[in-house]
């Protein structure tokens, strides 16, 4: 197992790396930055990528969804102190495969981390109650009556609301931080998934069906 560690505390960097190569993980690249790891992920190709949730300039949640937004499929786990459930349901949301936190005995990460590459997604035994509470209190009509909405991911919904608005792919790309290509896919496939043939109809039935309501 190869894993890509970004946090920007060195001491626990250097700690982490040692813990997990004496337990015969390689650690393919230790990285201070967020940046770091976007731009190094592809060359690496880890089996798992490690993130930290509190870094410099870019946070753990943007990182995440920069990773997607990039076409990264690579299992991409939350390591952190974070007990905070928005934390913990943000990155589920965006992709993330685990949510682990830095005080978990070494033999119990290692055991999540492989559990993790085989395809499971991992949360912290700490936070198994507060995920129940947030499936319990969640709208069941979700789960019983999937709508083309549902298949949204939230990086769609969130152009979707910016299509409704009225932008451009180009000014969309400059807000969120990705490239106009990046923005074109993902249209794309908002309007396979709504049916629609255009983006004048996707942002009509954004508004119709006020789903970009702002609090």
């Amino acid at each position: 197992m190869r894993i890509l560690l970004v946090d920007d505390h060195a001491l626990f960097r250097i700690g982490l790396e040692g813990l997990l190569e004496r337990r015969g993980i390689e650690v393919a690249a230790s990285l201070a930055t967020g940046q770091e790891g976007l731009d190094r992920v592809a060359e690496l190709a880890p089996d798992v990528i490690l993130l930290d949730m509190r870094l410099p300039e870019l946070n753990g949640i943007q990182i995440l969804q920069r990773m997607r937004d990039q076409g990264i499929q690579t299992p991409i786990v939350m390591l952190t102190t974070s007990n905070e459930e928005r934390d913990l349901i943000e990155s589920l949301r965006n992709g993330a495969q685990g949510y682990l936190l830095k005080d978990m005995d070494p033999d119990d990460l290692v055991n999540a981390l492989k559990d993790i590459v085989a395809g499971k997604t991992v949360v912290a035994p700490e936070l198994a109650q507060v995920l129940a509470k947030v499936v319990q209190q969640g709208d069941s009509r979700n789960f019983d009556s999937p709508t083309p909405f549902s298949e949204l991911t939230p990086r769609e919904h969130e152009i979707l609301c910016h299509l409704a608005e009225g932008q451009s792919n180009k000014m969309i790309a400059k807000q969120l931080g990705i490239s106009d290509g990046t923005v074109k896919l993902h249209v794309k496939a908002i309007l396979r998934k709504l049916s629609v043939h255009s983006r004048v109809e996707a942002a009509v039935i954004a508004v119709e069906q006020n789903l970009c309501q702002k609090t």
